[in-house]
């Protein structure tokens, strides 16, 4: 009897010993190696429970599926949607910490560069798409909503001016619709320091329209001590009633960005964008502007020149003149210098 006893109480001790080891084991001990390949995880939006174990166990980020199972139905992770993002997971976490972490933790925000080369709005797509889970096309289908854009204030003609180059913080899984709302907060607030609003009013020119003759300014030179000039010529053309005749814009009306050379192919082209053919403004940016060439408008040189014409001699640079027999002497040069070189 007393055998019996205790070969039962041996028995109770061992299974609860078990049991104890067990609790320890998935709460305590590490699940996730102590050297990781990558420390960032992605969780898709809409993911079910047994995708994101899957994800982790195949990613290297956890050893034990099955503990990482029991603690995940205890803390009430084991949901059929998971909470989507990018999270940071440290080496050696125990199941607790990591679940935790999963369930309640801080997202690691990403990194959006948003650079000036871009032409169009489907270029921005592609390239913030590089940073953020929605797909290009998802981006794509929200720059293309004309409601929306109408409810940031914009058309689709004015749209582009909405990017201010720069890199922003984002949390990864953030939908089109608030990463176009934060571009708008980055917008207000740009355009509000150094006064950039009140000098737009001394120009007679809308934030918009200063980023539109930015755009042209972006792409006739990539030499930032000069831009402030070319600016200037430009702001003498539409004071006077003049053409601006901005190759830039004859490219743009043509989508023929990749010519050396512009021609009557461009120049002749009946395009609203088409500068050579209407006075004043096009109706839009031609392309993204760097803040560079956007202060250049709104400090813009005061003088008389109203044409400008490229050196020709590999620096990137022009020659100015107030008079059309002043211009010509410059594409004389201009010539020669090709020729020269």
């Amino acid at each position: 009897m007393k055998k019996s006893i205790l070969f039962a109480a041996l028995t109770l001790l061992l299974v609860a010993g078990f049991w104890a080891y067990q609790k320890y084991k998935d709460y305590l001990l590490p699940n996730v190696p102590k050297e990781l390949k990558e420390t960032f995880v992605l969780i898709p939006t809409g993911s079910s429970f047994e995708e994101v174990k899957e994800l982790l166990h195949k990613g290297g980020f956890i050893k034990d599926t099955a503990s990482f199972r029991r603690v995940a139905e205890k803390l009430k992770y084991h949901r059929p949607k998971m909470r989507a993002g990018r999270f940071q997971i440290q080496p050696g976490w125990t199941n607790l910490e990591l679940v935790r972490h999963l369930r309640n933790g801080k997202q690691a925000p990403v990194k959006v560069v948003i650079t000036e080369d871009a032409r169009l709005p489907e270029d921005v797509a592609e390239k913030v798409a590089r940073f953020i889970e929605p797909s290009a096309a998802e981006i794509k289908a929200a720059f293309q909503n004309d409601s929306l854009i109408q409810a940031l204030g914009f058309t689709k003609e004015t749209f582009m001016s909405l990017f201010i180059p720069n890199t922003y913080e984002f949390f990864w899984n953030t939908p089109p619709e608030k990463f176009l709302e934060r571009m708008k907060k980055e917008h207000d607030r740009f355009w509000k320091m150094n006064d950039r609003l009140g000098k737009a009013r001394k120009l007679g020119l809308s934030p918009e329209e200063v980023y539109t003759l930015a755009s042209i300014v972006e792409r006739e030179t990539n030499r930032n001590e000069e831009k402030k000039r070319i600016a200037g010529v430009y702001l003498n053309r539409l004071k006077r009633g003049i053409k601006l005749q901005a190759d830039p814009t004859a490219v743009f009306a043509r989508r023929d960005f990749g010519t050396s050379r512009v021609t009557h192919y461009h120049t002749k082209y009946d395009s609203p964008y088409n500068t050579y053919l209407y006075e004043g403004l096009p109706p839009g940016p031609i392309s993204m502007a760097s803040i560079a060439s956007i202060d250049a408008v709104l400090q813009a040189e005061k003088h008389d020149y109203i044409f400008f014409c490229a050196k020709g001699d590999g620096s990137g640079l022009h020659n100015f003149a107030k008079t059309l027999r002043g211009h010509n002497r410059n594409i004389k040069k201009y010539k020669q210098n090709l020729k020269n070189r």
